[in-house]
């Protein structure tokens, strides 16, 4: 038995059949200080809700995975020290042994598929580090969007990673990558990252329409929904390919490997554009968010 709990705002949405939208924590826990993160949280809840969708935010908490967070945990979630990381190898001992995890992209649409909820919104996902051929790191990321039915709303993949790799392994794996109302892939911070992407679509009905087909033919995994930050808010791929460089560089000649890479990178980033990234991090998220509220009404249209 799976020991989960519905918030009292989710809960409602199930029993009326409400779009839902799933949300990560670790942007919480591991991704800005307090109060900042919390407040941060709050706001991409809010644009869900006006988009039309209820906003179920995935954490664990003392053994016990919480679909949507009440004020009260959110809170306490935003405090807390010491939370784990959680993707999927160490999610369900997470649960086993009573701790207190954030969710990654992999953990999170574990949890949004348990939950039935069908489509989730993030800020970049993970992929293929630079240096995986001899490393052979490689975000948990891409092989859960390989096989978890969820529609992932995302800006693209992380900039700081080796994003052909990335396309690479997601065509590999048949996962569907769609840029949202453009050609070219985005990357995170920026509108494009030169690299075309393998799929455009233009409206969440259509979005929708393909989750649904396939389901119908049987075809495992989700779908990954490339949604380009809005043009004020973006940081153009040429002023930031010089500062991922040093920060890349930095990172190497300390040594800095496995799960400490990514946060080094982005607190190196953060810095070296006077907090430029976390500014635009946060527009694109919240543009995330309100895309996937309507992707999650359209799917509510079309009943499977």
């Amino acid at each position: 038995m799976i020991p989960i709990t519905y918030s009292p705002e989710v809960a409602a949405a199930r029993d009326a059949r409400q779009p839902l939208v799933a949300l990560e924590s670790t942007i919480i826990t591991h991704g800005m200080p307090w109060p900042q993160n919390v407040e941060t949280a709050r706001s991409v809840e809010a644009e869900v809700r006006a988009g039309g969708a209820v906003p179920a935010t995935i954490a664990v908490l003392s053994g016990r995975l919480h679909v949507g967070l009440t004020g009260a945990e959110l809170d306490a979630l935003g405090q807390a020290e010491g939370v784990a990381k959680l993707s999927r190898a160490d999610f369900a001992a997470c649960l086993a042994t009573g701790g207190t995890g954030a969710t990654t992209v992999a953990a999170t649409m574990i949890a949004a598929r348990l939950a039935g909820i069908e489509v989730f919104a993030t800020g970049g996902i993970g992929g293929v580090h630079r240096g995986a051929e001899t490393s052979f790191d490689i975000s948990a990321d891409l092989a859960e969007l390989a096989q978890t039915p969820v529609t992932v709303v995302a800006a693209g993949a992380k900039a700081i990673l080796d994003l052909p790799k990335t396309l690479e392994v997601l065509e590999t794996s048949g996962v569907p990558v769609i840029a949202y109302g453009q050609d070219a892939f985005p990357a995170f911070w920026s509108r494009s990252s030169g690299l075309p992407a393998p799929l455009r679509m233009d409206s969440p009905d259509e979005i929708a329409r393909a989750a649904r087909l396939r389901a119908a033919m049987a075809l495992p995994g989700g779908q990954l929904v490339a949604n380009p930050i809005p043009e004020a808010d973006e940081i153009p791929a040429d002023t930031l390919a010089p500062v991922i460089e040093a920060a890349l560089a930095e990172a190497e000649a300390r040594g800095i490997a496995a799960k400490a890479v990514t946060p080094f990178l982005l607190d190196h980033i953060f810095h070296a554009t006077d907090g430029a990234s976390l500014a635009a991090n946060i527009a694109l998220v919240k543009n995330n968010a309100r895309l996937a509220a309507r992707i999650s009404a359209a799917l509510r249209a079309q009943p499977a």
